[in-house]
Parts: structure tokens; sequence; C-alpha cells
């Protein structure tokens, strides 16, 4: 049976990952038949109100792995266990926490810095040749620590300014619908935009998530 890890980056989409996005690969990956472990940073990080956006003043800080937990139902490990021999492939679920959380890309774009075992990770998959799947903004991330091997991925194709931020990295960009995927087969990376379309169903960003992944198992 295959076996896949899958990254997150907190609980809820403001400041962690999306849950539906997240709810979506893992639902994709045991219809699959695969299974697979849930990995999240183990480290703080600045709290959102999801109602309003703004930090939270009566909390400021929350941990990372603790957040992801929720949604693992607690069967999580710190990042810093991952290694890609372990594993087939590789899931990067969506929520501006892909971007804030496990790298600056929220602030600094195609500049960002990326947190050194989330650039270990995703650079050993590759070097293995395992493929890799991202959701949502989280192709950005791919596509900073990849971005100079000329990958392609997707973030939908409304966005040009994220867009054009990805380009800077030297990753080539895709237009797709939220219901749809892209896949680099050369580099082996699947992306699919889910939540980057703001007015997407449920169902639509499920859609999208479980083709991209029903792709990586395919691929693995």
């Amino acid at each position: 049976m295959k076996k896949f890890a899958v990254v997150l980056s907190g609980c809820g989409h403001k400041d962690g990952t999306e849950i539906t996005e997240a709810v979506s690969s893992l639902i994709a990956l045991s219809e699959a038949k695969a299974q697979y472990q849930v990995f999240a940073p183990n480290r703080d990080f600045t709290v959102v109100d999801p109602l309003n956006g703004s930090q939270n003043k009566l909390e400021q800080t929350r941990n990372i792995l603790t957040e992801s937990a929720r949604i693992a139902r607690g069967n999580i490990k710190n990042i810093k266990e991952l290694r890609a021999a372990d594993y087939d492939g590789l899931v990067f679920p969506g929520g501006f926490g892909a971007a804030v959380n496990l790298c600056t890309w929220a602030r600094t774009g195609a500049q960002c810095e990326v947190d050194p075992d989330v650039e270990r990770v995703i650079l050993d998959f590759y070097g293995q040749q395992k493929p890799i799947a991202a959701i949502c903004i989280a192709p950005a991330l791919i596509a900073r620590v990849l971005g100079q091997h000329k990958i392609t991925v997707t973030i939908g194709k409304n966005d040009a300014v994220t867009t054009a931020e990805i380009l800077k990295t030297g990753a080539l960009h895709e237009d797709c619908d939220v219901d749809d995927f892209v896949t680099d087969r050369e580099h082996r990376i699947i992306t699919t935009p889910a939540y980057m379309f703001g007015n997407a169903t449920p169902f639509e960003v499920f859609t999208g998530v479980r083709k991209a992944i029903h792709e990586l198992v395919e691929m693995a």
C-alpha cells in the first residue's frame, strides 16, 4: 500500500491550513486506498481572528503542530521526523498558513524565506523523484524552492499579482479552473487552485483536490 506525507501549517484558512482542503486531501487519499501520515512544524505562530482577519488580542500565539493536530485527530508528527525515503509522495494543502507559517511568501513573495525543514523535505522528495501535490497558495511555496528547475504550477487564473511572483522564482504558471488540476509530469508536481477561487463551493474545491490526489497516487 502506498503511503504519503501530508504537511499542515495550523488550523484555519486565515493563519493555518484551509480545513476543507486538508480534509479533502485525506478523504481522497483514503478513497485511493493509500495510507498517510500528517506532519507540521513544532513552533509558535501569530494568531489571526477568523472573523475579521485581525490579530487576536486575547491570545497572541499558538503552536503550529498543536493546531494542525486538530485536523489530524491527534495523529501527527513533527516535520523534523519526515524523511522522503519512508513515503511515496508529499502533499501540501493550502490556507494562508502555507504562506506565513511554512514560508514568508505573504510578506516577501518570490524572495521569501522557507522554513528549513519544509525546504529540506521538498528537496528530499524532489531529489528522489517522488511526486509532490500542492493546493491553493501552497504551489507558490513549491515554486520558491524548485522554481530554478522550471517546474509548472497553478494557482488558478484570477490572481495576476501572485502569478507574477511565481514567475519570478523561475517556475512556470498554467491557468486552471477550480475543479481541475495541472500536472508537470517531467518534474512530478501536481497542483490545483482550490480556494484561490474565493467564491468556490466546497464541492468544487473537493473535486479539484480529489482529482489532484488521485493523480498523485497514480504517479507514485
